[in-house]
């Protein structure tokens, strides 16, 4: 067997990076205000601290969307009611590499989605219908684990039941792709449509 491990933000989808700008001019802070307001984590027992920052725990499932939210409008100062992540989440499909995911399938192909995500986002893409196109869908903030710690691509190839060196993964951070590769997945960095369709062909040999 053959398994295709595609990211989502920035490889199926646009990156989702201008979010938290958004709801820093929503709330009426500065990017800095509001870089440093996510910094700090909360929880850990006063003897093992939290390994993450804030929204880190957010990304691996560690806190609710609510205890985020709650905790940085404490830092900020304000009551912050709506979930600003979800409100200016509005990411574009790219048809490219939608196409090549749909015709992977149309082969017989295994091909998921491995991505770091939060409860916000991952509600939004389901809505808009975003994972439909995949077999499966492995998302961080459900698995407990992100990239890119190799535990979060050992759950899926357990998952999958796949050796390292049959799978396929491509994501558009280096940091991601170097961590993928040492666990001897075949791991690609995404750029655009067109190389893909060459690192495919290349895996496929």
């Amino acid at each position: 067997m053959k398994l295709f491990i595609f990211d989502m933000g920035g490889v199926v989808t646009t990156n989702a990076g201008e979010v938290r700008g958004l709801a820093a001019k929503a709330l009426g802070v500065s990017q800095e205000e509001m870089d440093k307001a996510v910094a700090e984590p909360i929880g850990g027992d006063g003897q093992k601290p939290p390994r993450q920052n804030l929204f880190g725990q957010l990304t691996t499932g560690e806190i609710t969307t609510k205890e985020f939210w709650n905790a940085v409008g404490g830092r900020l100062g304000k009551k912050i009611e709506t979930d600003c992540f979800h409100l200016f989440f509005h990411p574009v499909l790219n048809e490219g590499t939608k196409k090549i995911i749909l015709s992977l399938r149309k082969k017989g192909f295994r091909v998921v989605c491995g991505t770091n995500t939060i409860e916000s986002h991952y509600l939004n893409h389901m809505t808009r219908g975003d994972y439909a196109i995949f077999d499966q869908t492995y998302a961080s903030q459900l698995m407990g684990a992100k990239k890119p710690d190799p535990l979060f691509w050992k759950l899926i190839l357990d998952a999958e039941n796949c050796p390292a060196e049959k799978a396929f993964f491509t994501d558009d951070l280096e940091e991601n792709v170097k961590a993928a590769a040492s666990l001897g997945i075949r791991a690609f960095q995404f750029t655009d449509a067109r190389k893909l369709k060459r690192d495919i062909a290349e895996f496929l040999k």
